[in-house]
């Protein structure tokens, strides 16, 4: 080989390592975030909506920065140890579990390491999520939206039809046919995941980040139910609601 040549092949060597830096910044992964839940993607497009408003509240963008793996059990709850475990494998950057405890239970049980995003509607500390509300102090943390866990919309429908006034404690409820509720904005809980799991990508420990819980209730009068009921809403009631469903 000629001293031409080797000097030739010597620059390329030397041009192609000095790329290699650059290439490398140029393709960095997006870190992926696990979402699981129990119920179905068709049913929880709001929500997951939300989750993902959340994100882009916090500076990440499905797509873009960030990449979201979706598992949802379709209500098949003894699925979800095994998408928790599927997650764990993935080694996925969070795990969110938005408005679903038992998710949340079962990635618990799955990871001690991989910082977890909850939304549940019971006590964390009574179910073992977190030591306490103010410092979790492990890999979790999340929102506590206060609301217990009922079955959607059937319970409000069969109210419904059967002419008994009954309250809920979410709005779905007084949407899908009940007279009234009077609690949290599930929906919007999914949003505040969404924003936890944004702040720990940018380097927050779930063990400092304090469970948070609803400042704000909403009160929904159905008052196409009041009416099919035979019921007179007084109009003072009618102005203190924040929404009346017509």
């Amino acid at each position: 080989m000629s001293a031409r040549m080797k000097r030739r092949e010597l620059i390329t060597l030397i041009g192609g390592a000095a790329a290699w830096p650059l290439a490398g910044r140029g393709q960095q992964a997006m870190p992926v975030i696990g979402f699981i839940n129990g119920a179905s993607a068709v049913g929880s497009a709001q929500e997951a909506a939300a989750f993902r408003k959340g994100l882009t509240d916090a500076g990440y963008i499905e797509g873009q920065n960030v990449t979201v793996e979706y598992r949802w059990a379709e209500g098949q709850y003894d699925q979800l140890p095994a998408l928790a475990a599927e997650l764990v494998r993935r080694r996925v950057a969070v795990i969110a579990t938005p408005g679903s405890t038992p998710a949340a239970l079962a990635v618990k049980a799955a990871t001690a390491t991989i910082p977890i995003v909850f939304g549940v509607s019971d006590d964390p500390v009574t179910l073992g999520l977190v030591a306490n509300l103010a410092r979790p102090g492990g890999n979790a943390t999340g929102i506590n939206f206060l609301v217990s866990e009922a079955v959607r919309v059937q319970l409000a429908i069969l109210a419904a039809r059967t002419g008994i006034p009954a309250t809920y404690a979410n709005r779905d409820y007084a949407e899908a046919g009940g007279l009234m509720s009077y609690g949290t904005n599930v929906t919007d809980s999914f949003r505040e995941v969404g924003v936890y799991v944004g702040r720990i990508l940018k380097g927050e420990k779930p063990a400092d980040l304090p469970v948070t819980q609803p400042t704000k209730f909403e009160f929904v009068i159905n008052l196409q139910t009041a009416r099919a009921l035979g019921l007179d809403v007084p109009p003072g009631l009618l102005v203190v609601a924040d929404e009346v469903v017509e």
